[in-house]
């Protein structure tokens, strides 16, 4: 399997402005590119292929006056720009049929985007030298921070800048499966905004609510951009401010969903999970805790943390109605409003914890076997049936708890 590793880059002064013009080199041929194809839209013409586009945005265009500064930057960087609207004009068509979630038309790219991108391919020939430094073609050797050691040697690399004007460098690794040890656990988990996930063995882990957190600090540096005048540097260095905010918030939270993941794929055979409408969910009132939880996210390093590690991973129906189900007797007792917590089983009588008792359920949907002891808070007693036996005094025509008839 195919693995992303990013590390953090910290190129000179030259080296940034070598990379704001493969930036800018990049963006000009992609939005040439696709330029010619909605101009031969438009007439009802053939989309020109990507390798007339090649010969006509890259390699005559380097001849003319106009383009001659497409010399200045490697050429592999350029094709693949041209491979980029590709895989967009794709995607944009396979969601039209049906084959993948809907996506909009390529658009234009504007040197004002927020995440800037360029990818360099083995055929740049650039490498990582033996000081650790990354040498990428006509920008030199970029300073690299190694937080960890790759796995096998990389095919491609990506450098990206975002809009906090830091630089990375997001490398493509083929990687096999590393199997861990087999254990006994298998785990339902309910995502939610009170707590964060709830495990069917009675596991609460709380939210951290990393946006809710940082609200004060984002409020302040906001209202300092608001009072900055358009287009003056000062209110440039406030964007930027702002976005090393935001920035700060994303990794906490990324952080927080590796942690997490790793430990319940380690301490876990099979884990099952919910497919929640988020979408759906972040045009509600809870939208903004919604973004800050980042189900999505943690769910999609469940999955494929899963798959490299051996361990089986389940996704069960939205609509399954895991809080309205008694996960002891199998009953299902109804809806009921997000205040209830805790309810009473209208058939057996036990007292549920509403979130382990979803996880519970989830688990069971997915067909593992989960022990549903923990989801039960305290039995209660239970009226006697009717056909039931009681004890009787002399005299005395009614049973313990039952009135007579």
């Amino acid at each position: 399997m195919q693995l992303r590793y990013g590390f953090r880059l910290y190129p000179n002064g030259p080296q940034r402005s070598a990379l704001a013009q493969v930036f800018g080199c990049a963006r000009v041929v992609f939005n040439d590119a696709l330029r010619a194809r909605e101009t031969a839209r438009a007439a009802g013409e053939v989309f020109p292929r990507t390798g007339d586009l090649s010969k006509l945005l890259i390699t005559e265009a380097k001849k003319t006056d106009e383009r001659a500064w497409l010399g200045g930057v490697s050429a592999v960087v350029l094709q693949q720009s041209l491979r980029d609207l590709d895989t967009a004009y794709r995607n944009f068509f396979d969601g039209l049929k049906g084959k993948r979630p809907r996506m909009g038309a390529p658009r234009f790219k504007s040197r004002k985007d927020n995440r800037q991108a360029v990818r360099f391919t083995a055929n740049a020939r650039w490498k990582i030298t033996t000081g650790g430094d990354l040498s990428l073609p006509k920008i030199g050797d970029v300073r690299v921070k190694w937080s960890r050691n790759l796995p096998s040697v990389p095919s491609t690399v990506t450098v990206i800048k975002d809009a906090a004007g830091r630089y990375f460098a997001s490398f493509v690794v083929e990687t096999g499966p590393e199997t861990l040890p087999d254990v006994e656990p298998v785990v339902g988990i309910d995502l939610g905004l009170g707590h964060f996930a709830v495990l069917s063995d009675g596991t609460k882990i709380d939210a951290p609510r990393f946006l809710r957190r940082a609200g004060k600090k984002l409020k302040r540096e906001q209202k300092r951009l608001s009072r900055k005048a358009r287009g003056s540097s000062n209110r440039t260095k406030a964007r930027v401010k702002v976005a090393r905010a935001h920035g700060q918030v994303a990794d906490a939270r990324r952080e927080f969903h590796h942690q997490l993941s790793t430990r319940i794929i380690r301490e876990n055979q099979a884990i099952a999970v919910e497919d929640l409408a988020v979408k759906g969910l972040a045009r509600t009132c809870l939208a903004k805790s919604v973004h800050d939880a980042g189900w999505s996210a943690f769910v999609a390093m469940l999955e494929y943390k899963a798959v490299k590690f051996g361990r089986s991973f389940h996704r069960i129906g939205r609509f399954e109605p895991t809080s309205q189900v008694c996960c002891v007797c199998g009953v299902k007792d109804g809806p009921k409003p997000l205040h209830v917590r805790v309810w009473a089983c209208g058939a057996c009588g036990s007292v549920l914890d509403r979130d382990i008792n979803a996880a519970v359920n989830v688990a069971k949907a997915a067909g593992l076997a989960v022990s549903a002891c923990r989801a039960r808070v305290r039995p209660v007693p239970v009226p006697a049936q009717r056909g039931e036996a009681g004890t009787h005094r002399d005299g005395q025509t009614t049973v313990v708890g039952i009135p007579a008839l």
